[in-house]
């Protein structure tokens, strides 16, 4: 090309008119602690954008533009940077806003994109939406240096989407003079109900509805006195375990036939399944043996606050037991008065739904790629509320009640545990029908101990799910559900979701409060509930689920070999080495003690008369036995007849 050419084409560049700038990038900003704080407005802001290409949630620090305008220019102080860079699944974006809410905004209880779905610049959508001192929004509803769009440039960004659902009509739709419907008109109106989608988000709060009369609360326990005896108890398991093993070893030969001539004979081959418990042994007695973790002289008003607009105290269900759901409903209604930042819901599925109530319906027509039932449901809730890093989420059973002093304890976490994003406490399972059976409160005794030494152990010193978590009294952060989500394909759902947190690097705390659950009262509902927990774990794509499956199959053998021992104890006459019994009298006191203690636990919360508690020791110590059977009947019906599907038992 000559240089007349390049000329010549240069100048035609230059009257070529000049392309418009982008849309600049809204910016906001988090409110500081003190209220005096100011910065130049030369600080570095955090600009967020939704590219509707990928479908993801990008965030990033830059530089602020010349043209760009301030959303609070009063207090312009720079949100908090994130440490990584965190994709999220689209549609929910994390916002940064200017003030906090001062009060709870009921009406916001819904996503903006119900009332105004075409508004491409509507950032207030969020249900953590704050309006300034004015009463006006702190974030305008877009950028003031927006260029005008121009078509000759590509097609317009679309807004952030909010979930897909079905938009047929919930009624059905007819043409021409009415008649009686064919057979095959009868199998296409069927299909099509089948196919309607009737999503409920309530546009309002119920639960401040009415006095609260503080006498009608059902959700009572003592909370306070039981967590103060835990923190001194630590003590007192290191004494009765140890000192109950020595007395069966040492000093009561009449208990046990040992010698210290051998190490090994022909007995402990059969008596070999003693010892296979010991790992979960010493787990549990290195969990009870440590200092039980409560917020006496760690949490106190000096110390700086994490921000908290919403938590969510979320009651899950099928939707099939009515009585169950507005039974919570009635205990958790009045907790929104505690704090400006609680929320009571239900979510369920359609059909169900619940009158007068915060309740969520998650539609037939919603789907993910792999979560089903309970999961799916979740995951729904999750993208119609649109969490931020400022929100929490407090998972419950249908049948799970959580008292004042929990919800307290609860926020404290959350304030004061900065280094953590989950949390979990302890669950009771005496609200309902306690005693009533006692085969069934004996055997759940035992996941009170587990939650009082293994999980005491995990939450308070190791801070990684090693051992999973419960689904009930889950307590999330809003990041943590929107980089891991509820788009899970396993039917212990809450185990697999605490393995991918932990994958991701979030680190899990102890929340120093209990919930009251119901145990099963059916033999069948016992056997399917422990079948779906056994089979669930083991399903799980991770090494440590699959150990600790493993590990579970082993007290099978175990059984069978105490029950091995006692027949053949009368053909051989050999006695059983000491160091050999030791390991056996260890394993049998913890597993003892654990039974003893969640009873004892559960009737000091339940205000039982003293020597009622007495007496249900001696109960419980013979009972366990025939629960130790039931549990191994569980996990040999989970191996021989494994479930195809979620298992919803009756309480």
């Amino acid at each position: 090309m000559s240089h007349q050419e390049q000329q010549q084409q240069q100048r035609q560049y230059q009257q070529m008119p000049q392309r418009p700038l982008p849309p600049q990038q809204a910016v906001y900003y988090q409110q500081h602690p003190d209220p005096n704080f100011s910065r130049a407005p030369s600080a570095v802001p955090v600009q967020q954008w939704v590219d509707p290409r990928h479908a993801s949630v990008m965030t990033t620090t830059s530089s602020v533009p010349s043209s760009a305008t301030y959303a609070n220019p009063q207090q312009p102080v720079p949100a908090q940077r994130f440490t990584q860079q965190q994709m999220l699944p689209a549609p929910v974006p994390v916002s940064f806003y200017g003030q906090p809410p001062t009060q709870p905004h009921h009406h916001l209880q819904f996503p903006a994109y119900n009332s105004a779905p075409n508004n491409a610049w509507n950032d207030a959508s969020s249900e953590t939406s704050d309006h300034g001192p004015s009463g006006q929004p702190s974030h305008p509803q877009g950028p003031q240096n927006y260029q005008p769009y121009n078509p000759a440039y590509g097609p317009r960004p679309l807004p952030p989407q909010p979930p897909q659902m079905n938009k047929q009509p919930s009624y059905p739709i007819s043409a021409g003079p009415s008649r009686e419907p064919s057979r095959l008109g009868k199998k296409l109106s069927k299909k099509l109900s089948m196919k309607q989608s009737n999503p409920n988000i309530p546009l309002r709060s119920y639960a401040l509805d009415g006095q609260d009369d503080p006498s009608q609360r059902t959700n009572k326990g003592n909370t306070r006195a039981l967590m103060a005896l835990l923190s001194e108890m630590w003590i007192l398991h290191i004494l009765i375990i140890l000192g109950g093993t020595a007395g069966m070893s040492f000093f009561f030969p009449a208990l046990n036939n040992y010698t210290d001539d051998q190490l090994w004979n022909i007995t402990c081959y059969w008596k070999l399944g003693w010892l296979l418990p010991m790992p979960y042994t010493l787990i549990c007695f290195f969990g009870l043996a440590l200092p039980f973790r409560t917020p006496k002289f760690l949490y106190h008003d000096g110390l700086r606050k994490r921000r908290c607009d919403n938590l969510y105290i979320l009651t899950v269900t099928r939707g099939n037991n009515r009585e169950a759901v507005y039974r919570a409903w009635n205990g958790h209604k009045h907790l929104e008065r505690l704090h400006p930042s609680v929320r009571v819901h239900v979510l369920t599925d359609e059909p169900f739904f619940f009158e007068n109530i915060n309740c969520y319906t998650c539609p037939k027509s919603f789907s993910t790629a792999r979560s089903k039932y309970k999961a799916r449901a979740l995951e729904w809730y999750r993208q119609t509320m649109r969490y931020t890093e400022h929100d929490w989420v407090l998972h419950l059973d249908e049948e799970s009640v959580i008292d004042d002093e929990s919800v307290r304890r609860c926020l404290e976490f959350i304030w004061y545990e900065h280094d953590y994003h989950m949390g979990q406490g302890v669950i009771l399972y005496n609200q309902y029908q306690y005693w009533k059976n006692w085969v069934f409160t004996v055997a759940d005794a035992l996941r009170v101990g587990d939650d009082l030494s293994r999980f005491q152990l995990q939450f308070s010193y190791i801070h990684r799910p090693i051992w999973g978590c419960h689904g009930s009294f889950l307590m999330n952060n809003g990041l943590v559900e929107n980089c891991v989500t509820w788009d899970l394909g396993s039917l212990t759902e809450d185990y697999e979701f605490a393995m991918a947190a932990w994958a991701k690097g979030f680190r899990c705390g102890k929340v120093p409060g209990f919930i009251r659950e119901q145990s099963p009262q059916g033999f069948m509902d016992f056997l399917k509930q422990r079948r779906r927990w056994f089979v669930g774990i083991w399903r799980l794509h991770h090494f440590l689920p699959k150990l600790w499956a493993f590990f579970w199959t082993l007290g099978i053998f175990s059984l069978y070999g105490t029950v091995a021992s006692i027949p053949l104890g009368f053909f051989v006459k050999l006695e059983t080495p000491r160091w050999f019994g030791l390991c056996k009298d260890l394993t049998f006191c913890t597993f003892v003690y654990l039974y003893i203690l969640g009873i004892f636990v559960q009737d000091v919360d339940k205000g039982k008369n003293p020597l009622l508690v007495i007496l249900h020791i001696p109960i419980t110590f013979v009972v366990q036995y025939i629960a130790v059977i039931m549990e191994a009947l569980a996990v040999m019906y989970g191996i021989v007849f494994p479930p195809k599907d979620f298992d919803v038992i009756k309480k």
